[in-house]
């Protein structure tokens, strides 16, 4: 019995950690939160169908970059995939009866969109909590982000930068501005009841709040934290 169960939780672990292993370098073709969407297409409230576009990180505009992290987790360049703080403030709002702010950083949504399904039970915070090490340990914090922006839900069956900047703004992820990064950051919160092409009165300030931020960060100058240049190859003698 021993044996079997040692065999078993080696087979759950490469199943878990394989995958993870090789999103670090293959761009995922689908994520779970999309498969419940295209299941679900269709149906009472749930969109026609699903949108959703890779983009490599190097065609994205720095400016969402910049927005998500600004709107999501200010700290993600320096966490190690759990915003403890957060994590403290958002169980003392709990004891106090107030609304729970929500504490998940981009490690951990990409956890959870990626590889599990909605909901607040022990076992999947528990799995998410899980993923989210892995992530955290095997991937570059640039992988994270451009996983983060390829995967997220802009709109209702929109996901991913790439979809969205075509469906939103007819152009390209690579030439979005910052006001238009903002807006798409500004309805992460609920990308089902906020609106992109219909921002509402919060939705447009939430993104100057957003805008704000983003200087305050530092503006794209942030990303050098995340994405250092490539190292400079040093000249031939001749």
């Amino acid at each position: 019995m021993f044996r079997l169960l040692a065999w078993l939780l080696t087979l759950l672990l490469l199943l878990s950690i394989g995958p993870v292993v090789l999103l670090r370098w293959m761009d995922p073709p689908t994520t779970a939160f999309i498969i419940r969407e295209r299941l679900s297409a269709g149906e009472p409230g749930k969109p026609r169908s699903v949108q959703y576009r890779w983009v490599d990180g190097n065609q994205i505009s720095p400016h969402i970059k910049v927005a998500v992290i600004a709107s999501e987790d200010q700290k993600f360049p320096e966490h190690y995939g759990f915003d403890l703080d957060s994590i403290n403030d958002a169980l003392e709002d709990r004891e106090r009866g107030r609304r729970v702010r929500g504490a998940s950083t981009l490690s951990q949504q990409v956890a959870k969109n990626m590889f599990l399904w909605p909901g607040q039970s022990w076992i999947r915070k528990g799995l998410e909590a899980y993923f989210t090490v892995l992530i955290e340990t095997l991937w570059p914090k640039r992988r994270i982000l451009e996983v983060y922006v390829n995967i997220a839900e802009f709109g209702s069956g929109v996901f991913g930068v790439g979809a969205a900047s075509e469906i939103f703004f007819k152009k390209p992820a690579a030439r979005l501005n910052a006001p238009e990064a903002a807006l798409l950051a500004a309805v992460l919160p609920s990308p089902k009841r906020m609106k992109v092409r219909a921002p509402s009165r919060y939705v447009l300030s939430r993104q100057q709040w957003i805008l704000g931020q983003m200087r305050g960060l530092g503006g794209v100058g942030l990303l050098r934290e995340i994405e250092p240049p490539p190292p400079k190859q040093a000249k031939k003698k001749s």
